[in-house]
């Protein structure tokens, strides 16, 4: 490890999270919840917790067997999205303990080759997104009854709807449609989100809240944070919906525009993006907010970072409502655009077959320059801007950075192994063009290295919350990756498991500690809220550690810790061929639940694990 190092202190995070989990967790000494007491569920809980109550096993691995699950209270019943077969499965939740697969949805009476992407209910009707057989085709939005599972209505939306949700009062159907591009670029939909008139089960005007009238305002968007870089692609092609949470009054919607990390904001009656909010970076250099970058220095390290950033890039978004005003809390994950990266004419220079901007940071400032990388993992755009890249030395000198050399920066202990963009972060002339510099780190326009001055990764690996308006109101931080390195931290529906043993491992593969500290860490992917008496409360998935944070989020400037849960059984094993003993990977989609609506007058969270295809019920204790 380098003596320049700085690894950020545990201790007063760790005894503070302790503090909290000391009130929502009555463990015995070997780590073993105590089951509590049955509490009125109305009652305002002082803290909560998770246990497990049951799993519904689709008994297949690694293929989004199981993503997003809704309830059904009229029934008793969860529907859960099968990507894997394209259709929705429907499981009998009366028994909590043994939910069981009682028949399927499909959707080849709308489109033939369409598949179901996501699914919402209300007031006894399942509304599916559903994408078209090519995913650059426009695509549905329909319809069933959620007892008799008929078709009663559909429609053509825009390309690729990805997720979609009723309003509260269920006047509307609202759906996000991310209008992902092609492989190659050559075809980019635009992206927007439609709202569709209900009478009921009954659709009525379709209309389409879309981003043209942005196309001008480019540039401006670019300088405010918003991240437009598509190829070619004009504002209303490179947004890209991701998720949708709606006002109480259902008056106005905010939308996740992932890959541009921002927020839209629309006017639902009007059909209308209202404004286009940038989400910023989170600073790594600053106290509080450290990482473990490298997945390959077989340690904890969680430190301080100066001159790196994260990309907020929210997937799950959700928000309540508290004294009038309206905030958004958002699961953090991050995503880069990866088109083409199978295509080997791309990676042989053919910039004309794809698009990816993910790099590590080892490969873009080694001293010899990029073609090193050629007919590997370069990606021909970056190439074409120059033939290397350097650090800004009086940013990253910390860990070595001199004029023209990249020092212990680069190092797999240090920055090497981060993925971060190459497509921001390095200095640029008014005009956009690269600021170009020589070898020795001069400044030349003759020269042909860039100079990055940031560096910019995915996600921020935390959950936040905004105003409506689309200001940090209170971000988490380091503290999932802080959690999950502690002593407190367990894993297993037993909870003796140490998370530390594991930290930042894959959901796709045995025991391979700190694996994704390069990528997203634990990756907060899913989210939702739930109202327990006068408190609301948090429940995030961690995608790739795997497990449930919860927070009490009643005081959305002070959030606080209660719980962290998972059912992952078994980190050793190969969960590949081990899958009925390793529990629960991925979580993908949550569900809350109230205790009004539950069978067994609790409260409970169902999660789509879409890596072991597993539909879990958690019950939520009271305590």
């Amino acid at each position: 490890m380098k003596k320049w190092m700085m690894a950020t202190s545990t201790v007063a995070l760790i005894a503070a999270l302790a503090g909290c989990n000391s009130g929502s967790n009555d463990d015995d000494d070997d780590g073993v919840a105590v089951p509590p007491p049955v509490t009125d569920p109305v009652t305002t809980p002082e803290s909560i917790a998770l246990s497990f109550q049951g799993r519904y096993s689709s008994n297949e691995f690694g293929v989004s067997a199981a993503e997003i699950p809704v309830y059904d209270p009229e029934n008793q019943q969860i529907f859960v999205v099968n990507a894997l077969n394209g259709s929705v499965d429907v499981l009998d939740a009366r028994d909590l303990a043994n939910p069981a697969r009682t028949g399927s949805l499909t959707v080849e009476d709308i489109a033939a080759g369409a598949v179901v992407n996501s699914i919402a209910y209300h007031n006894g009707f399942l509304a599916i997104a559903i994408e078209a057989a090519s995913k650059t085709d426009p695509g549905f939005a329909a319809i069933y009854d959620a007892t008799t599972l008929q078709l009663i209505d559909s429609t053509q939306v825009g390309a690729l709807p990805d997720m979609l949700t009723f309003t509260p009062g269920g006047e509307y159907l609202l759906v996000a449609n991310e209008g992902e591009p092609s492989d190659d670029y050559s075809v980019d939909p635009e992206g927007s989100v439609s709202i569709i008139a209900l009478d009921g089960g009954t659709m009525g005007d379709v209309r389409t809240a879309d981003f043209t009238a942005y196309n001008t305002q480019a540039d401006a968007l670019r300088d405010a944070g918003v991240r437009i870089y598509g190829p070619g692609a004009s504002v209303a092609q490179d947004m890209e919906p991701e998720y949708i949470t709606v006002a109480t009054d259902s008056s106005t919607a905010w939308v996740a525009l992932q890959e541009n990390n921002a927020l839209a904001k629309i006017n639902i009656a009007d059909a209308q993006v209202t404004d286009i909010l940038p989400l910023g970076f989170k600073d790594y250099g600053v106290a509080g907010n450290g990482i473990d970058a490298s997945d390959e220095d077989s340690v904890l390290n969680i430190s301080t970072w100066p001159g790196v950033v994260g990309i907020y890039h929210p997937d799950a978004i959700a928000s309540y409502n508290l004294d009038g005003s309206t905030y958004i809390v958002t699961a953090n994950e991050g995503d880069a655009r990866a088109w083409g990266e199978d295509n080997d004419l791309y990676w042989a220079g053919d910039a004309s077959q794809g698009f990816v901007e993910e790099f590590r940071v080892k490969h873009l400032v080694h001293a010899n320059g990029f073609d090193r990388r050629a007919g590997d993992d370069l990606p021909p755009q970056l190439r074409e801007l120059g033939a290397g890249a350097l650090l800004n030395p009086d940013v990253f000198g910390y860990c070595g950075a001199s004029a023209g050399e990249p020092g212990d920066c680069r190092e797999d202990d240090a920055l090497g192994r981060l993925n971060i963009t190459w497509v921001d972060g390095y200095r640029k002339n008014s005009d956009g063009s690269p600021v170009m510099f020589d070898t020795t780190g001069t400044e030349n326009p003759t020269g042909d290295r860039l100079m990055y001055d940031k560096l910019y990764s995915y996600g921020a690996r935390s959950f936040a919350i905004w105003d409506e308006n689309g200001a940090l109101v209170w971000d988490s931080g380091d503290q999932f990756e802080q959690y999950l390195a502690s002593a407190d931290c367990f894993a297993g529906s037993n909870r003796d498991i140490p998370c530390v043993d594991y930290f930042n491992t894959g959901h796709d593969e045995g025991d391979a500690f700190d694996s994704r500290s390069d990528a997203k860490g634990p990756e907060p992917e899913g989210i939702a809220l739930g109202q327990l008496g006068d408190k609301t409360f948090a429940f995030i998935g961690l995608e790739r550690m795997g497990g449930i944070m919860v927070y009490d989020i009643t005081d959305p400037q002070a959030p606080a810790f209660e719980d962290y849960f998972s059912t992952r059984e078994d980190f050793e094993l190969d969960p590949e061929t081990n899958l009925a003993a390793v529990g629960d990977l991925g979580p993908e989609g949550l569900y809350f639940v109230p205790a009004a609506d539950s069978p067994s007058g609790e409260a409970l969270l169902v999660v789509g694990n879409e890596v072991s295809g597993t539909t879990v019920i958690y019950q939520i204790d009271q305590l």
